[in-house]
């Protein structure tokens, strides 16, 4: 999915709706994923998958590392880009629609782009949406996740 970041580069706290225009971007701070963070968060969810859990398993399944769950690089992402060089004045999360193009293997250190594809008011005059598009890329400039999120932020001077 192709979406315009001839904007401006954003940088900032605080960003509400006014500020940000369609096609204005921002890159994350980087994150490795490494082994101990795929087990901290196997622990805490549950899914022990053996993919995640045994490197006995993921060479059986040809992987050179254990694999990260896609959604603790999905929720890293989101951390990524709350604490990026731009941020915005969120109210709340409306929700994600991800891809998981390629695994993220234990080791691997990630990062996002991400464009404002789509932004729009609400009725509440104090808020508004902003469809945020991310492309996550590993160390080596392969995208391995990809998608948009619905996020609520405050209008300018509201809030």
């Amino acid at each position: 999915m192709s979406v315009d970041n001839s904007g401006k580069s954003l940088t900032g706290f605080g960003l509400s709706y006014e500020d940000v225009e369609v096609g204005d971007h921002f890159e994350t701070y980087s994150r490795e994923v490494t082994a101990a963070v795929i087990e901290a968060f196997a622990e805490m969810t549950g899914d022990r998958f053996e993919i995640h859990m045994s490197d006995e398993a993921v060479l059986r399944h040809g992987f050179p590392a254990r694999v990260a769950h896609g959604l603790l690089v999905l929720s890293l992402v989101d951390g990524l880009k709350n604490n990026a060089i731009a941020r915005f004045r969120a109210v709340a999360s409306l929700g994600w629609t991800w891809r998981f193009s390629a695994p993220v293997l234990a080791g691997d250190t990630i990062k996002a782009e991400v464009t404002v594809a789509d932004k729009r008011t609400t009725r509440n005059p104090a808020r508004a949406i902003l469809r945020l598009r991310f492309v996550v890329r590993n160390q080596r400039g392969r995208a391995i996740q990809e998608g948009e999120n619905e996020l609520m932020i405050y209008r300018r001077d509201m809030g």
